[in-house]
């Protein structure tokens, strides 16, 4: 009987995904290709809770009936796009919401992205999470999807989009949920990472405070926001996470690039024996509202820049006396055979490039790191084809971090190389 009514429910759940679909066309062409490039981390626009409800007769469902549902759901649904299911049974009404998010663990305890704010939280400790970036060069975009290589169909899972925008002193890649939509007044604008005029030191923004860590200000606020939102759902600041350095090439010797990161959100603690790294639970919009009806967009309205004197911002995060985890590239060794450098990629890499790196802990003897851990990959990235590149990360970096780093191998350095 628990077999036939869970089939029933991925039916219904099945039935809620189209509705949700149908709900959200406009009918022209412009959507489908928004549809098809959205990620799929996050549901499409859902339509009311009343309304949902309605349509779906497993709302009133016995909490404990309800519970031993969505686990068999979770535990069977592990790879996407069939996981989506999860995502809709988040979306059917609060009560599902909340035993969803119960169940649904992190990507450190399960090694599974599944919300959006899984893209912002630690990696698995053991095993990485393997993405590739596809690179665009007509429009200087950047897509991270889920999964080892890219597949024929183009069904893989997008995971965050980057638009990279050169200015007069700088070169900002702005980050977001989806790969249309790179506004700062967007609800999907999840932070970006910025150069400076020479292209050897990259700063990390997010949209969000990351837990546990004190905030210290370094200027003045700027928020963007459309004219006609009165309290507007978004982040005030940018803050400072982590910034990203490329050694001077002063001599012009041949060799890999020299990068060193400093994570000021996630202290050196974290990769010692029982440390942690900080976790956010929910995006700055909350998973209720990431899961209700957004405010209209059918019509957009002018985006308004307010500097305020009384709101400080881009603040850069010190996690008061502990000390920031740094990051450095792996030292490549040199082949006599092949005469070039090489690192061993365990087959994720099949082009000799540059660009390509594997970044492990920079720590000293005080730290009391374990050697295992010292030698331990947290990121690796390197390329496989034309415009095509693998992105392994995992704990204590999240997606959105590591997405970051990689992006700062996209811009010229000439004096790096």
């Amino acid at each position: 009987m628990i077999q036939m009514s869970l089939k029933s429910i991925m039916r219904e759940l099945k039935e809620l995904k189209d509705g949700i679909g149908n709900m959200s066309k406009r009918g022209d062409q412009s959507k489908l290709w928004r549809s098809r490039t959205r990620s799929h981390v996050a549901p499409d626009e859902a339509p009311l809770e009343s309304q949902l409800s309605e349509q779906s007769p497993w709302a009133n469902l016995p909490p404990e009936l309800l519970l031993d549902i969505i686990q068999r759901v979770e535990e069977s649904e592990t790879a996407w796009p069939a996981r989506a299911v999860v995502v809709f049974c988040a979306a059917v009404c609060r009560s599902w919401r909340e035993i969803t998010k119960e169940i649904v663990k992190t990507p450190e305890q399960c090694g599974r992205l599944t919300f959006p704010i899984s893209l912002k939280q630690p990696g698995p400790r053991e095993s990485p999470i393997q993405c590739y970036i596809r690179r665009d060069r007509t429009s200087s975009t950047f897509l991270l999807f889920y999964g080892l290589v890219p597949s024929e169909g183009e069904s893989d899972k997008l995971l965050l989009a980057a638009r990279k925008v050169r200015r007069a002193t700088c070169t900002d890649f702005v980050i977001s949920l989806v790969a249309d939509d790179f506004s700062r007044a967007s609800n999907t604008y999840v932070g970006k990472l910025r150069s400076n005029f020479l292209g050897t030191k990259f700063t990390v923004y997010d949209s969000q405070s990351p837990c546990d860590s004190r905030i210290q200000s370094t200027a003045r606020p700027r928020r963007r926001f459309h004219s006609k939102q009165v309290s507007p759902r978004l982040p005030a600041c940018n803050y400072i996470i982590g910034t990203v350095t490329y050694e001077l090439n002063v001599l012009r010797t041949r060799g890999p690039r020299r990068m060193h990161c400093i994570l000021h959100s996630i202290p050196v603690s974290a990769i010692q024996e029982g440390g942690t790294a900080p976790t956010p639970s929910a995006l700055p919009q909350s998973l209720d509202e990431q899961l209700s009806p957004l405010h209209s967009s059918k019509g957009k309205e002018p985006i308004v820049d307010i500097i305020s004197p009384s709101i400080q911002a881009t603040p850069v995060f010190s996690p008061g006396s502990r000390e920031p985890l740094a990051l450095k590239n792996k030292a490549p060794r040199w082949h006599e055979q092949l005469q070039c450098w090489c690192l061993n990629f365990k087959g994720r890499v099949t082009v000799a490039s540059v660009k390509n790196f594997q970044l492990v802990a920079a720590v000293e003897p005080s730290h009391n790191v374990s050697p295992e851990e010292q030698e331990k990959v947290v990121l690796q990235f390197g390329k496989i084809g034309k415009d095509i590149f693998t992105m392994d990360y995992r704990y204590p970096l999240s997606a959105f971090q590591a997405f970051a780093i990689s992006l700062s191998c996209f811009d010229t350095k000439p004096a790096c190389e």
